[in-house]
């Protein structure tokens, strides 16, 4: 999972070309891009798109962002699309844990009702769309085996606070939303889940969003969100392992499985420590995962 990108539900155009963007998944939106008087529109194209492509997974994972838990709205999106196999589902304004455990339990008689095999249907959490859930960013570990990865969002927690911006006369994230970002990805390796980074809104400027990706990388985000078709590759190509680091990293894990149970190894001059291995097989993971 290197790029995820959002497709309104209500849109089968977009859906199409969505599916074919080269995205590791779609997000298939019920939520923010879908007006109120569209939503059972939304549902019902959404449900036959997934339907449609459902033996034709070659391509991206399908996940469908519902309405929040506290809308009302969920429960009604839940019903349309489950029927029709999501990969996943993504719950928006999650204030902690405990939202993603109530998410699960639904999943688990939905997936009984139309005899999925349970436990199927993974989960993402937008984790920092209110001030309240950054405060329990910490609360996602162990809630639930459906749990696959948890982003942020910088739009709804300004909304939230009532800020002006939240980017700088130079377009970088405020102190705020560098904090909800750090907890989020701190957050998100506690629980043994994908860090996710935001979107970049500004989808006609490919040069911030590559300098906005690569900080994610080196933070360590191993995916990005993205809201328009055009920034699928640069993402990919981001977060896709180049074979000179995929090199090395085989070369550490090597090292250190020729040393038996070393703490600490030479390799090339430098002196390599435990962290440096599990950086190794985090690495080749993503590599793995790319086919690489």
């Amino acid at each position: 999972m290197r790029s995820l990108l959002f497709v309104p539900g209500d849109s089968p155009k977009k859906l199409a070309k969505g599916f074919q963007s080269g995205a590791d998944v779609l997000l298939i939106d019920l939520e923010d891009s879908v007006a109120q008087a569209a939503k059972q529109e939304a549902r019902d194209c959404t449900a036959g798109f997934l339907r449609e492509t459902v033996d034709r997974r070659t391509g991206p994972k399908l996940f469908v962002r519902v309405n929040a838990l506290d809308t009302g709205l969920a429960d009604d999106d839940l019903a349309a699309i489950m029927p029709a196999r999501p990969d996943g589902i993504m719950l928006p304004k999650s204030t902690s844990g405990a939202d993603v455990e109530h998410l699960s339990t639904k999943l688990a008689v939905l997936e009984a009702l139309h005899g999925l095999e349970d436990g199927i249907t993974e989960i993402l959490v937008v984790a920092t769309e209110t001030a309240a859930s950054v405060f329990n960013l910490g609360t996602y570990r162990g809630k639930s085996a459906r749990l696959a990865g948890m982003t942020w969002g910088g739009e709804d927690l300004s909304a939230d606070i009532g800020a002006l911006a939240n980017r700088d006369e130079d377009g970088r994230y405020t102190d705020v939303y560098r904090l909800a970002r750090a907890l989020c990805l701190l957050g998100a390796t506690a629980a043994e889940v994908t860090g996710i980074d935001s979107v970049y809104t500004n989808f006609r400027d490919e040069e911030g969003l590559r300098r906005e990706a690569l900080a994610a990388l080196r933070d360590g985000f191993t995916a990005k969100m993205a809201i328009h078709p055009a920034q699928v590759p640069v993402i990919n190509e981001v977060f896709t392992p180049v074979p000179a680091d995929v090199a090395r990293a085989r070369r550490v894990v090597e090292a250190f499985a020729e040393a038996g149970d070393a703490g600490v190894i030479g390799l090339d001059g430098e002196m390599l420590d435990r962290p440096h291995l599990k950086r190794a097989q985090k690495l080749l993971a993503r590599a793995d995962a790319a086919g690489i």
